[in-house]
């Protein structure tokens, strides 16, 4: 049985989109970790390729396994995690073996930045005669939400050819590449019925079967053992056939290290694993291992992620990128992996767009960088469609209410943050005029008003029946939603933390400081958890206080108390706006609110921030380990929320 302990999560992201994860303790507990998982057309077409390894040592005393399987039901073999000395994350995933005669080994896994290429290297630490490595891959060739069976149609094929070798497992996929310094020997086998139990928590399939094409060994005691795989079209362009595998890997780990010592923090080279190519251009992957890019993570993401750090020219391409996806003045908020057609379901994704191009700006000013007027006029003009597409309606009842405010919202679709759906039906439907909605919509028109008149009188109007509509007087908070199912005249009263957003995490302050300050004592009384702000407070109709079980009882508890880490952000801002943002506020929240999601850095995936949590202590995380926005709120409280107003700058990394 397992031990009742969860294995940190590693990650080695390529910069396109696909990347390569696992655990601390190598056993593979989710579908999605793997060696060798590329994106086909970047971000998105993600199949693995290579699933993992199989590795043991030979010395004179006898044969020790280096690596650990689960195999359905629940058994543990072979026993190498026994003989792990010690996991270090940085500057790549590195594991110490001993074994029992005393030989002690060093692995290392890291992935070639802009090529879906990982590289794995084995050294002996000390001398020894006698020691050699075998190693046995596992591959498959599959979509990266499915899994892998038996079959006849596997082709074990392979080409060998001056230390290289390739497979090609399934028409129409990359074909798989490797190169060593190692012998390969070509015995085909099946490795079957391997269980990931992350998965079976998750209430989906759970076991499979991987081929393995044949066994690689070396002479450790003589030199390092050097293996990297790639994608075909990849590999063949990343190591040229003049260089030896050894040479060119002593090359990829010096150009990776010189790469990732040259950002400033832990942080920094944390959010460059988000930042991925879009054809041409660039874009954000949401989170790994599960997510690709979407439409509101981006623009919420990107104000950590780029500005905060001082990347100006990735957020420039980012914002005119996602420009050309406009249609009737909404932006989509997701492209699905194996279609053109984006999907346009967001409300908000648009409004978030409107809000990470004035930040933009504001930073680019800051540092002196104004842009081109190409790229300002084609910023300028996005604005405009989302404001005069909002104003004049567009998709799923999304317009300009005679108040000023902006209603949205049909049945059978969810369309703000809160989207979980079950058996077709929005849980949270948050149809009329969210309150978090309304703030970011006059913040829009705030940014429209300074580049058009027109936008002037709507923005006052829409401010004073913000002021009117949204205070819950008996309450001592704000309304989640007004004229709910566009019912005039009623509320809901459900509280909930979209009314942070009146008060922080956007530029403008939508209530008077008596009830600011009301707004964020009881959101923190509520809401706030060491992991981030509950998505309903303990109490209320529909609370769960855990996020487990199958699809449908997940998504059930996703908005219903779930704690979601990226909320910090608007929370904190606000907590020190209420209070002057004085220094010493600033310490406060420093020591009270970011140290505890810091120390989350080294718990669940290594480096990140999760997705979500439960929201009953101990408030274990759930969902993606790897989340953008997440780390995108910790950079902007750390870098520029927190930071002192006297020494704040942003890095150019």
């Amino acid at each position: 049985m397992l031990p009742p302990t969860l294995d940190e999560e590693w990650l080695e992201a390529d910069g396109l989109g696909g990347f390569a994860s696992g655990t601390t303790s190598g056993i593979r507990t989710r579908r999605y970790h793997a060696l060798l998982l590329a994106a086909t057309t970047p971000p998105t077409g993600r199949v693995v390729l290579v699933n993992g390894w199989d590795a043991w040592i030979e010395t004179p005393t006898g044969a020790y396994p280096l690596s650990t399987h689960q195999y359905a039901p629940e058994v543990l073999h072979p026993d190498g995690r026994t003989r792990i000395a010690w996991f270090a994350p940085e500057p790549w995933p590195r594991w110490c073996y001993r074994l029992e005669d005393g030989t002690e080994i060093e692995q290392e896994l890291f992935v070639r930045h802009g090529a879906s290429v990982a590289v794995l290297s084995w050294r002996l630490r000390g001398r020894r005669r006698g020691v050699t490595l075998w190693m046995r891959p596992l591959l498959s060739g599959r979509d990266y939400h499915a899994l892998h069976h038996e079959n006849p149609a596997f082709r074990f094929d392979a080409e060998q050819r001056d230390g290289r070798i390739a497979w090609r497992p399934y028409p129409g996929l990359p074909g798989i590449a490797a190169a060593t310094n190692g012998t390969y020997v070509h015995q085909p086998d099946w490795y079957r019925h391997f269980f990931y139990r992350d998965e079976q928590a998750r209430g989906l399939d759970c076991v499979e079967d991987l081929a393995s094409p044949g066994v690689f060994y070396w002479d450790l005691s003589r030199e390092p053992a050097v293996w990297m795989v790639g994608a075909d079209e990849q590999a063949h362009d990343a190591w040229p056939v003049e260089k030896s595998p050894r040479r060119t890997w002593n090359a990829f780990r010096a150009a990776e290290r010189r790469r990732r010592a040259a950002f400033p923090s832990r942080l920094h080279r944390a959010a460059d694993a988000y930042l991925v190519r879009r054809g041409k251009g660039h874009t954000i992957v949401a989170g790994y291992p599960w997510f690709t890019d979407w439409g509101r993570d981006t623009f919420i993401a990107l104000r950590g992620l780029c500005l905060a750090t001082g990347r100006l020219e990735e957020a420039r391409a980012i914002l005119v990128e996602w420009a050309g996806a406009m249609s009737e003045g909404m932006l989509p908020n997701r492209f699905p992996d194996w279609s053109e057609a984006p999907e346009f379901n967001s409300v908000d994704a648009s409004l978030w767009y409107i809000i990470a191009i004035d930040d933009y700006w504001h930073a680019a000013r800051a540092r002196g960088r104004q842009g081109t007027p190409h790229d300002r006029a084609i910023l300028k003009e996005a604005i405009e469609q989302i404001l005069c597409g909002y104003a004049e309606g567009t998709r799923y009842g999304i317009h300009l209410d005679e108040d000023g405010l902006l209603a949205a919202g049909v049945p059978r679709v969810a369309l703000t943050w809160m989207d979980a759906m079950v058996d077709g039906r929005p849980v949270t439907p948050r149809i009329g005029k969210p309150v978090e909605v309304n703030a970011l919509w006059l913040n829009a028109l705030h940014v429209g008003a300074r580049l058009s008149s027109r936008w002037r009188r709507t923005f006052a109007r829409g401010t004073e029946a913000f002021h009117a509509r949204f205070w819950n007087s008996a309450g001592g908070y704000a309304y989640d939603v007004v004229d709910p199912d566009h019912r005039n005249g009623a509320a809901d009263a459900a509280f909930r933390p979209n009314q942070i957003f009146a008060v922080g995490g956007l530029p403008l302050v939508l209530f008077d400081p008596e009830r600011a300050r009301r707004v964020v004592d009881a959101v923190e009384e509520r809401l706030w958890t060491p992991m981030g702000l509950r998505s309903l407070a303990p109490g209320e109709p529909g609370y769960a206080p855990r996020m487990e079980g199958g699809a449908a009882e997940r998504d059930a508890a996703y908005h219903q108390g779930t704690v979601w880490p990226w909320l910090i952000g608007p929370f904190v801002e606000a907590w020190v706006r209420v209070r002057g943002n004085t220094a010493r506020a600033r310490r406060e929240a420093r020591t009270r609110f970011l140290a505890p999601l810091l120390r989350h850095l080294d718990e669940g995936g290594l480096g990140h921030i999760a997705e979500v949590a439960d929201g009953d202590p101990p408030h274990t995380p759930r969902g993606c380990p790897f989340q953008a926005w997440s780390l995108g709120e910790v950079l902007r409280l750390t870098l520029v929320v927190l930071a002192d107003p006297a020494s704040r700058r942003t890095q150019e990394c």
